[in-house]
């Protein structure tokens, strides 16, 4: 049995329902927080338990009789983040799986500048230490962080953020549909190449999309991280948090989040979903 964790989550329910289009259902399950949100998943015939990392108790039965665990990765960071993945490894190595799959990222890296890149980079270590069979899932930068970028972009005029650099922006769909081509036919040991869309784009590039798809100028606007920190946070994003989103920026400076490859789109067999599409989504308006 397949099991995938956060099965309800956007990027795990994606990769249910593209791992149902491969394999019987009888032979695919979820663990979930929450199992009261997987009602139409359970309907479809998929094995609905409960299992939160944060107790690990729960994720042996959640696991039971698995031969591959996808451990999608949380949306913490730091020691607390690490622990979670770590119980979810153990727990699915203890449930007898014979490979344990995780969502890792194209920047996974001890020295990276964004927090949560150390913290992939950790967990593939504790992978590779196991002795068992493993695969990390090396996804490009989610194409969706670049609706909270634009900002009011589309209404002033003007993108506003600290300097970048070029980034590997790639679909949520195409990343889960290459994760379940993944668990359902076994491939890679280890971490994966690249998988992202084959362009890198920084936010000039995309304040020019998105000036062509409206016909309205958008200016690329480059603001000090210090003052552009100071306004996240007088917009009530935590300090932390802002700090942490500043770690972004400074990391696709040094080029972290450059490198594309064409792993996804042999995955796929077709051109990943450009960040064109996605930004004509977000500009069009009714």
């Amino acid at each position: 049995m397949i099991i995938v964790t956060g099965g309800t989550g956007k990027l795990g329910s994606q990769i249910v329902g593209r791992l149902l289009e491969r394999v019987p259902a009888d032979q695919v399950g979820v663990s979930v927080r929450d199992t009261g949100r997987a009602g139409d998943l359970a309907r479809r015939g998929v094995r609905v338990r409960r299992g939160d990392f944060t107790d690990p108790g729960s994720l042996a039965a959640a696991f039971e009789g698995a031969t591959r665990v996808l451990v999608v990765s949380t949306d913490g960071t730091g020691e607390a983040a690490l622990a979670q993945h770590t119980a979810a490894i153990d727990a699915a190595r203890d449930a007898g799986a014979g490979r344990v799959l995780y969502t890792s990222h194209q920047g996974a890296a001890e020295d990276s500048l964004f927090a949560p890149m150390p913290d992939h980079a950790a967990t593939e270590q504790y992978l590779s230490k196991t002795g068992a069979p493993f695969t990390a899932l090396r996804n490009g930068f989610y194409a969706d962080t670049v609706r909270h970028l634009l900002g009011r972009a589309l209404d002033t005029g003007e993108l506003v953020a600290p300097a970048d650099g070029p980034v590997s922006w790639t679909a949520h769909a195409d990343l889960a549909e290459a994760a379940a081509v993944i668990l359902a036919e076994g491939r890679y040991d280890g971490p994966t190449p690249p998988l992202t869309a084959p362009d890198a784009l920084d936010l000039a590039d995309i304040a020019g999309i998105v000036t062509e798809l409206t016909g309205r100028a958008v200016r690329r606007v480059v603001a000090d991280d210090a003052e552009w920190t100071a306004t996240m946070i007088g917009h009530g994003v935590p300090a932390g948090q802002a700090d942490m989103l500043l770690g972004m920026f400074h990391a696709s400076r040094r080029g972290e989040f450059a490198t594309t490859g064409p792993e996804l789109e042999t995955l796929l067999q077709r051109p990943a979903t450009p960040l064109r599409s996605l930004l004509k989504t977000l500009t069009t308006r009714p």
